[in-house]
Formats: C-alpha cells, sequence, structure tokens
C-alpha cells in the first residue's frame, strides 16, 4: 500500500532533500506553500522532483486551510517545516515569527486530532532552542535557553508537540535539528553568502566577503542526511524526541577557509576584533569584519550529541563540513556561469 506524506513548507532545502527521500521510497509526495500557483519551487526543480510531487496551497496560520487540506489528502505522515526561517530577522518580525511557528504546529495538531487521523507527525525543532548555555556537547536531557525570538518560537512549538503527545496520545515528535546546509539554503544564510561570495570572486564578479562574527561556533551538517532521521523519526513504534547533529563544531571562519579552498586559495588572518581581516597567498583582502552584521544577541557555540539518535535510529551521517563547502562552492559556480 502507497503512503502519503504531506510536507507543509515544502519550498525550502528541508522539503525538497525529503520529497527526493520519500519519492524513492514509493511514497505519494504532497507538499504545501501559501499560493502553490506563483511560487517556483525553484528547490525541487533543482532536484528534478518538481513533476513528482503535488503541490496545494495552504496558509498553516489559518484553522479552516490546514482542516482542508489534510482532510483533503488523507497523510500517513505529515512533516511540519512551516514558519519564518531566518533567525536574524526574526528580531525584525518578533510576531509574525512566533505567529508562524506556533499557529502553524497547534493547527497540525488540532486537526489530526479532530479528524482522528492516524498520521503520524514531525515537526522541525532547532538547537537554537538551547541557547548555547555550555560550551559541551548539548543532548535531550538539557533545558532550553532560547536567545532570539526565532529561538523562543521553535521553543514554543517544541513544546506544544509534547503536550499534545502526553494528552492526547497522538504520534507527534520533534527532531531537534542543528545547522544543516546544502547547495538549496537560501542567500540569506551566512553559509550560501560564503559560498556564493567564494563562487563570485572565484569568477571574477567581486573581490571579497564582508562577514560578521567569525568566532561563532556551530555543529554543522547535510540537509540529505537530516531528513533521513527525520523520516526515521515517523518509523519507530514509539515517537520520541531527538537531536540531530554531527556532533563536532567548527567556527565561521574555518567554513570560509574550507570554501575558499575549494578554489584553491589558502586564507590566513591578520590583526583582531573587528580589524581581523582573511588574506589569501597572493597577499589580497579576502575577507574583512563589518559590527553590523553581528547579532543582537550572539550565542557563541552550538554543539549537539546525536548519540540517541544514532542508537535508538541507527543514522548516521555521511557528509563532512569539508565536502558540503566544497559541494555548494561548485554549485554556486554552476549558477553563476548558467546565468
Amino acid at each position: 500500500m502507497t503512503k502519503t506524506a504531506l510536507i507543509c513548507g515544502i519550498s525550502g532545502q528541508d522539503g525538497a532533500y525529503l520529497s527526493h527521500l520519500l519519492l524513492d521510497k514509493g511514497y505519494r509526495v504532497v507538499g504545501t506553500s501559501r499560493d502553490a500557483r506563483m511560487s517556483r519551487f525553484s528547490n525541487l526543480r533543482k532536484l528534478d522532483l518538481a513533476r513528482s510531487v503535488e503541490c496545494y496551497s495552504m496558509s498553516p496560520t489559518d484553522f479552516r486551510s490546514v482542516l482542508y487540506t489534510v482532510d483533503k489528502v488523507q497523510p500517513d505522515e505529515i512533516y511540519n517545516f512551516s514558519g519564518q526561517s531566518s533567525l536574524g530577522v526574526s528580531f525584525q518580525m518578533p510576531v509574525e515569527t512566533l505567529e508562524s511557528h506556533t499557529l502553524s504546529i497547534m493547527n497540525l495538531l488540532e486537526v489530526v486530532r479532530f479528524l482522528k487521523r492516524p498520521a503520524r507527525l514531525f515537526n522541525a525543532a532547532s538547537g537554537e532552542c538551547y541557547g548555547g548555555i555550555r560550551g559541551g556537547a548539548l543532548d535531550e536531557t538539557d533545558p532550553f535557553h532560547p536567545r532570539s525570538p526565532y529561538a523562543v518560537a521553535k521553543a514554543a512549538a517544541f513544546w506544544q508537540v509534547s503536550t499534545y503527545r502526553e494528552a492526547y496520545k497522538l504520534y507527534a515528535c520533534s527532531g531537534i535539528l542543528f545547522n544543516h546546509e546544502s547547495h538549496l539554503r537560501g542567500l540569506n544564510f551566512v553559509t550560501r553568502k560564503i559560498t556564493d561570495g567564494v563562487a563570485r570572486i572565484h569568477l571574477g564578479g567581486q573581490q571579497q566577503l564582508t562577514l560578521g562574527n567569525i568566532h561563532a561556533r556551530r555543529d554543522w551538517g547535510h540537509a540529505e542526511d537530516y531528513v533521513k532521521a527525520m523520516w526515521l523519526m515517523l518509523q519507530q513504534p514509539q515517537p520520541e524526541d531527538y537531536i540531530i547533529a554531527s556532533g563536532s563544531t567548527e567556527t565561521v571562519r574555518s567554513f570560509t577557509e574550507k570554501a575558499f579552498a575549494a578554489i584553491g586559495l589558502r586564507l590566513c588572518w591578520q590583526g583582531s576584533g573587528v580589524k581581523e581581516t582573511g588574506i589569501d597567498q597572493h597577499g589580497v583582502t579576502r575577507v574583512s569584519i563589518d559590527p553590523k552584521y553581528f547579532r543582537l544577541v550572539e550565542v557563541e557555540v552550538l554543539h549537539g550529541n546525536p548519540a540517541k539518535a544514532e542508537r535508538e535510529l541507527g543514522w548516521r551521517r555521511q557528509h563532512t563540513l569539508a565536502s558540503i563547502t566544497a559541494e555548494m562552492v561548485a554549485a554556486d559556480i554552476n549558477a553563476l556561469q548558467q546565468q
């Protein structure tokens, strides 16, 4: 019997990679966007999936819209990627960010409960919920300490899922996702800003990159690996929450070095603070720092411990940070050459 998966917010990188995984497993895949007729679904097109996925218009913050869509699609599995996804933008639009995450998951939970659907629900939570409370690897028992409107919204959605799972016995769980990247990332994320900038430098379109806090440490993985963990979470006998992370951290500076290495440039660093610069082996300044790119509240370290997911799901990541940056730079060079 063919399973049906409903992916809410399919247009992002996670939605595209998850669609690819589920289609390979024989699923019927249905995705939602606020306006499916106007959306370009560019990430689905990049993976050559646009013709294989059914797309519906759905407003995740509107209960009637969610009710209509879930009732029509009759999904076996629901994956929720809805919500404003930029941490930086969340400081500019805190109310919209909170509503986009909390109302979307609340509506999905309520609709599943109301329709008495035996659907299994995955919610995308975030490692940002922890707020970098300590330097060591964080696990599922550590408390949340969100330090941005985005993290507050993600934490609230996480606890909504937990409450409905306990109160109504729904099969609902959250994957606490640490940073995961790919060439499908939006340019508003620092990783794509770096790889796109490096690609432009390689092609002669610009001279250097301007970044913010290059000493922040993050736990980076590949979106293609992380969607496998999402699917595995919904195949378990009982719903549980899991941290999905690489288990190691590197600085933004290290990510930048790997991106430049992909085009044959080796950076050395001079100065400190806002006067720190990255200079290549030819003596050309390639990276400078501008305080306007610093976060209002900085989380210096985010480090996840994926031991539970590895032990109980049998999940293992396949990509290294070096392979991720090289893939992203190559994809950005190719995209710019085709413009």
